[in-house]
């Protein structure tokens, strides 16, 4: 595998590297993934997810071996009413912070290339919007999952902002599966009705609030405490988010695979291998995945 690093930002760079690839799918998940970041740093958060997604459609359109192209957003490009129903893909789009609003502005640019270029071009365009993901090999800060794991190692509380915060938890696996029967299926549409948008997200037995998931990672951990601490800096996120997955059910035939607390058990032993016992994290990830394929065989 040839990898190329550049930014994303580059307009230039991105078209070489697509070019240079002749790749028949294109699956874009670059982004400026953090709620809070966004707000610290809006600019580079709008350029990174609006203009980098136009960079690579804009590349992708030029390059005569590309047939599919997939655009990874959020299930927080959706306008949040704060509903009790999960978002379906025809909600309408939108986003208070600049990260879920710079996904919902990815969201309109994949839908302009898609009726005034790709068509022509003969590619299928589709977006995937996916659920709180989690998972090993996740360090970023200011993130649930990561942020647990350090307070755990330090054997310090594990501070809690937002306990009451719903969210549709998901292991990182399962969406990429469902990337990839996406792509698949997208590949041999000829006619290109899956060029629209889908949702990937866990049963609604995973949309639990921010403090029981601390609690199952508490409890797969086998200690720690929890110090519910609030936002000091009061900053604005959603309360309640979850994803309605019926669409990919139905028309990809794609489901998730784990439940809550098999994602938890996932999370948290990938880092205590790593971490606690020193092993090599590309044969945990390995372990993991042919562990999940004995699962999502049809």
């Amino acid at each position: 595998m040839r990898s190329v690093i550049a930014d994303i930002r580059d307009a230039d760079a991105v078209a070489l590297a697509l070019a240079s690839a002749q790749a028949e799918i294109v699956l874009h998940l670059a982004a400026q993934p953090l709620v809070r970041a966004s707000y610290a740093d809006p600019l580079t958060t709008y350029a990174t997810n609006v203009m980098g997604t136009a960079n690579v459609l804009e590349a992708a359109r030029h390059v005569r071996s590309v047939k599919v192209v997939q655009v990874i957003t959020t299930d927080k490009c959706y306008d949040n009413r704060e509903w009790e129903y999960p978002y379906r893909e025809t909600d309408r789009l939108g986003g208070h912070d600049p990260y879920s609003n710079s996904k919902a502005c990815a969201e309109l640019v994949v839908d302009s290339y898609r009726r005034s270029f790709m068509r022509e071009a003969g590619i299928h365009l589709a977006s995937a919007r996916a659920g709180n993901v989690i998972g090993g090999g996740d360090w970023a800060v200011d993130r649930i999952v990561p942020d647990c794991i350090r307070a755990l190692l330090a054997e310090q509380p594990i501070d809690i902002r937002s306990p009451g915060a719903i969210r549709p938890w998901q292991h990182v696996l399962e969406p990429l599966s469902g990337y990839l029967v996406l792509a698949e299926q997208q590949y041999a549409d000829a006619a290109g009705a899956l060029a629209s948008g889908f949702n990937f997200g866990p049963e609604s037995s995973g949309a639990v609030p921010v403090g029981e998931l601390a609690a199952g990672i508490v409890r797969h951990w086998g200690q720690g405490q929890l110090n519910i601490s609030g936002d000091p800096h009061k900053l604005h996120e959603a309360g309640t988010l979850k994803l309605d997955i019926s669409k990919a059910r139905v028309r990809l035939g794609w489901r998730p695979r784990w439940d809550f607390d098999k994602t938890l058990h996932h999370t948290v032993d990938w880092y205590r291998r790593v971490l606690c016992h020193g092993e090599s994290a590309r044969q945990v990830c390995l372990a993991q995945i042919a562990d999940y394929q004995t699962l999502a065989q049809p």
